[in-house]
């Protein structure tokens, strides 16, 4: 019972420090509820609960899908906009290096 009563404490503790730097590297946009100052003053001032309540409530859950969700290449507009003015380009140059080569054939005129 003693050693539980040693050992506790730092586990509490270790837990709200773990809470506190997860707070503090969450990005702005996932925390809920409350803002991110309130969450830590919560944590310190209610120890493990506070945790609890951060893991439990505070922040989202792996993103939010409307503007953090991956885009594969074909689904992208922007990609295929690019990929589009890329053929295009392309093309150009190829009519342009053919233009070229067809002047270049032609016999100089004396």
């Amino acid at each position: 019972m003693a050693r539980l009563l040693i050992i506790l404490p730092f586990a509490v503790l270790a837990i709200d420090i773990f809470a506190i730097v997860d707070v503090v590297l969450t990005d702005r946009a996932r925390v809920r509820a409350v803002p991110k100052a309130i969450w830590i003053m919560m944590i310190v001032l209610i120890p493990l609960i506070g945790a609890i309540l951060w893991f439990a409530v505070g922040k989202e859950r792996g993103g939010r899908a409307d503007d953090r969700r991956l885009i594969a290449p074909d689904d992208d507009p922007a990609f295929l906009r690019n990929l589009r003015r890329d053929e295009a380009q392309d093309e150009r140059i190829r009519r342009l290096e053919q233009e070229l080569a067809e002047l270049d054939d032609d016999p100089p005129k004396d």
